[in-house]
């Protein structure tokens, strides 16, 4: 459902992750056309409709894979609890270790297995996190853009595969961020969401995300494949075994620990 999964499943095997998507305030007024409107409004309709943006919280569970010279790694298995719209908490298992990692709006804390230390995000790990969070199919479809003042502009069609086309629009932000998101031309689901970010050399690195799999939970379509790839190159994949909205979360499991050994026992 939420693309941010991904970069938090990626930056926990880095041991960097964090959150920042608080509006700003003075924000310029944004800026959209009525043909990417469109596109988004059928989008919307695509995934559930009112369904869809009645969504409060998520919970959901799945694997995690890396891709190394074009081979699948052994996946690594996740809980993710998510309640809209900047609350977020991560918990992630595989290779004898457990890591946790959560977001609460401009803050967040990460819990690392083998040092067995909890420590606040950095201030370059939460850009990294609102990149991902810019990136997102719930920004583009739920407008949470619009508080930061983007301007949403249509591109075109682009070729999809055998006769398929896809419609493209783009996200441009006042700091000259941009990102375009696909919808298949036919039903208007979410294809693919595409961007450019600095790698950890400075290096500016074109960013793909591709969803696939799209299965009902109730009236709500969401895809249970995100495929990520870095310059061309496929370098993750997520893999959705369960997804469950609306659920109860308590405001607890977002707050900082004090004590690691008493959160390394509750998630046994």
């Amino acid at each position: 459902m939420r693309k941010t999964l991904y970069t938090v499943l990626t930056a926990l095997l880095l041991l960097s992750t964090a959150s920042t998507f608080a509006a700003q305030d003075s924000k310029p007024a944004p800026k959209s056309d009525a043909k990417a409107e469109e596109i988004i409004r059928k989008a919307v309709e695509a995934v559930g409709g009112a369904a869809y943006l009645d969504v409060r919280t998520i919970v959901s569970r799945g694997y995690f894979s890396q891709y190394h010279e074009g081979r699948q790694l052994p996946p690594l298995t996740f809980t993710d609890y998510l309640a809209f719209p900047d609350r977020e908490r991560t918990e992630f298992k595989g290779g004898g270790t457990r890591m946790v990692q959560t977001n609460t709006g401009e803050t967040g804390w990460v819990y690392e297995g083998q040092s067995k230390k909890i420590t606040d995000v950095t201030p370059a790990q939460a850009e990294d996190f609102r990149t991902a969070m810019r990136t997102s199919l719930d920004n583009i479809l739920r407008g949470w853009w619009r508080k930061e003042g983007a301007s949403l502009a249509y591109v075109g069609r682009r070729e999809a595969g055998l006769a398929m086309r896809n419609e493209a629009v783009r996200l441009t932000y006042p700091d000259g961020f941009e990102v375009e998101f696909e919808f298949g031309a036919r039903e208007f689901l979410p294809a693919k969401a595409l961007y450019k970010k600095k790698n950890a050399e400075g290096e500016t690195v074109e960013e793909e995300d591709r969803y696939a799999q799209f299965l009902y939970i109730g009236s709500v379509r969401v895809p249970f494949v995100v495929d990520h790839y870095r310059a061309g190159t496929q370098s993750s994949r997520v893999n959705f075994d369960k997804v469950e909205f609306n659920v109860a979360i308590p405001d607890a499991l977002f707050a900082k620990p004090i004590d690691p050994k008493a959160l390394l026992k509750s998630l046994k």
